[in-house]
């Protein structure tokens, strides 16, 4: 199964966790780099507000609703795929694989708070993962070729991102040529489980923004009722 949906003109990969894992699992045995997305109803609203970016985003390898409210959008209506998705059983797949086979990970933050709790996170439930460095991304003092310099050195399979939109994404776009990984994960804000105040965004920002973005998905489809009916 791979009928792709389209969100606030993003378009998605309709994977189940199995068929994505198979997916990046070949990723990890190619040589350029591959990159997975998964994507936030925050990342996908920031991304709106940057038209050129679509295309770049549109070169990715996969591209995955990392919340069911995204799939809710796209009319989706698949237990398992919903269940998935909530579930991030994806994402926990991939960390075991990670885990069982040795990779080596680098790990991009904005902030020492979010580093520590991405670092325990992964030390708490995937034990002896081997995180081989960490480094704050500001989007005001990018520092690029510093950052591809330490991640090349550290020969590294796997970068996880938790950056910020579009931020992340113009991150990998402008330097994806130049790094020597497998592939880039790059998972925004809110969604790894970590249970620490702090790190991605509070509940109640979660639930304004998944009604700002249903609101915003609602009027764009009366506009384009309304233009298919004035077309007729």
């Amino acid at each position: 199964m791979n009928d792709k949906i389209s969100v606030l003109d993003i378009d998605i990969d309709n994977y189940t966790a199995k068929e994505a894992m198979k997916e990046t699992v070949s990723y990890m045995e190619s040589d350029p780099v591959n990159v997975v997305e998964l994507v936030t109803v925050d990342g996908l609203m920031q991304m709106d507000e940057v038209p050129e970016l679509k295309d770049d985003i549109r070169k990715f390898d996969l591209v995955l609703a990392g919340d069911k409210t995204i799939l809710e959008a796209a009319e989706i209506t698949d237990r398992r795929t919903i269940q998935e998705t909530e579930g991030h059983v994806f994402l926990k797949m991939f960390f075991r694989y990670i885990h069982k086979n040795h990779k080596r990970v680098y790990l991009l933050v904005e902030s020492e708070d979010e580093g520590e709790h991405l670092y325990n996170y992964l030390e708490h439930s995937y034990s002896g993962s081997q995180i081989v460095g960490l480094a704050k991304v500001s989007a005001l003092n990018r520092a690029d070729d510093m950052l591809v310099n330490a991640i090349n050195g550290g020969e590294v399979d796997c970068v996880i991102s938790v950056l910020s939109s579009p931020l992340q994404e113009e991150f990998i776009a402008k330097n994806r040529g130049i790094l020597n990984i497998r592939i880039w994960l790059g998972l925004g804000k809110g969604i790894l489980p970590v249970g620490r105040t702090g790190f991605g965004q509070g509940r109640i920002t979660q639930f304004l923004l998944k009604r700002i973005f249903k609101k915003e998905i609602e009027k764009r489809k009366r506009d384009m009722s309304g233009a298919l009916v004035s077309a007729k």
